[in-house]
């Protein structure tokens, strides 16, 4: 009996990856966009993305070399409801977004939002990714000044312009609106759960992507959330 559950185990692991795989082929290797930030001075900046539930778009740019933070909270709605359960209820106008700390000397915004559209999440779905419905998982760019905002507005009519998805992009462009950090929990949940089904079925694929497709930015080691660093 003992064997037969091992056997069934082993079979739906290998039905997952299967699935994981199929899923890793919806990923778009797109062309870098035409507009970008030039590498002046600065060594520190600030990008703040929600694309989907936190967990595999966090996983994602943790995985990303020049990205010195990534972390998962929320941002769209107002302090008093940026708390997990509240945030679920669809209601809050939140959205599950990362904020990512990042050196621009090493890895432009313009690069990061290329594979942000190109493996980190679907452009083309509204109010939702994968499983996820809601608006809180929509595709939403909160650009953190006005050069981010341009860049990000152009470069999403550049891949309308190529057709480089089948449907058009329906990420929004919010800005000025605060991040709040998810609770503890939330963070580095890919590293520390890799063998949760909805991980390995939606986000383990992400990161097989960012390797195939952007070997320069990919790094093994992930970039973690310090301890005691979850702070507005």
């Amino acid at each position: 009996m003992t064997r037969m559950f091992a056997r069934i185990a082993t079979l739906l692991l290998i039905g997952l990856v299967s699935i994981a795989r199929a899923h890793a082929e919806q990923a778009h290797a797109i062309p870098a966009p035409v507009v970008d930030e030039p590498a002046e001075g600065a060594t520190a900046e600030v990008a703040v993305l929600a694309g989907g539930c936190f967990w595999g778009v966090q996983g994602v740019f943790q995985h990303v070399n020049g990205v010195t933070s990534a972390v998962s909270g929320y941002a769209g709605g107002e302090q008093r409801t940026a708390l997990y359960e509240t945030v679920s209820s669809g209601g809050t106008g939140h959205a599950e977004t990362v904020r990512l700390s990042f050196d621009p000397q090493r890895i432009t915004y313009g690069r990061i939002l290329q594979i942000y559209f190109s493996v980190a999440h679907d452009p083309t779905e509204l109010n939702r990714q994968g499983p996820d419905r809601g608006s809180q998982y929509r595709s939403t760019i909160f650009p953190t000044s006005a050069q981010q905002a341009e860049i990000a507005k152009a470069y999403i009519v550049q891949l309308d312009a190529a057709h480089a998805f089948d449907a058009a992009i329906v990420t929004t462009i919010e800005p000025d609106r605060p991040f709040y950090p998810a609770e503890a929990y939330h963070q580095d949940f890919l590293t520390r759960h890799p063998g949760n089904a909805y991980i390995v079925v939606n986000d383990l694929p992400k990161l097989d992507a960012l390797r195939r497709i952007f070997p320069g930015f990919y790094r093994a080691d992930p970039v973690l959330v310090a301890a005691g660093s979850l702070s507005n």
